[in-house]
């Protein structure tokens, strides 16, 4: 088995989401995952995309810097297609940092700009 570079990883998230690819979060995140700003697990992840993706059926992520360090990967995304701007406005940024552990993402820190993300 092949264990995929922590870069990739971060970026596959990002792709998960922006194809509404939900259940790919079964595969990039490990079992015994956490995150932080949303206080729960793999399950958490899939709502908050859900919700997200409901609310505002354009959004997407992109991602323009990626920083790897060890088991940890530092990213920064702009967030588009929220209600306030449209498809095309960016309405802010995404810090994320992921641990990685066995080629899935074991845990995650986030902040954010955008102030209008459902969950």
């Amino acid at each position: 088995m092949t264990i995929p570079d922590p870069r990739h990883l971060a970026q596959r998230m990002h792709e998960a989401f922006n194809t509404r690819d939900i259940a790919a979060a079964d595969e990039i995140f490990a079992p015994g995952f956490y995150s932080h700003p949303l206080r729960g697990g793999v399950e958490a992840v899939k709502a908050a995309w859900t919700a997200m993706l409901t609310a505002c059926p354009t959004a997407r992520t992109v991602v323009e810097d990626v920083l790897v360090d060890g088991d940890r990967v530092a990213l920064r995304s702009t967030v588009y297609g929220l209600p306030a701007g449209g498809a095309d406005a960016a309405a802010g940024t995404m810090l994320e940092i992921f641990r990685v552990a066995e080629g899935r993402i074991t845990e995650l820190w986030g902040s954010s700009t955008v102030s209008q993300l459902p969950r």
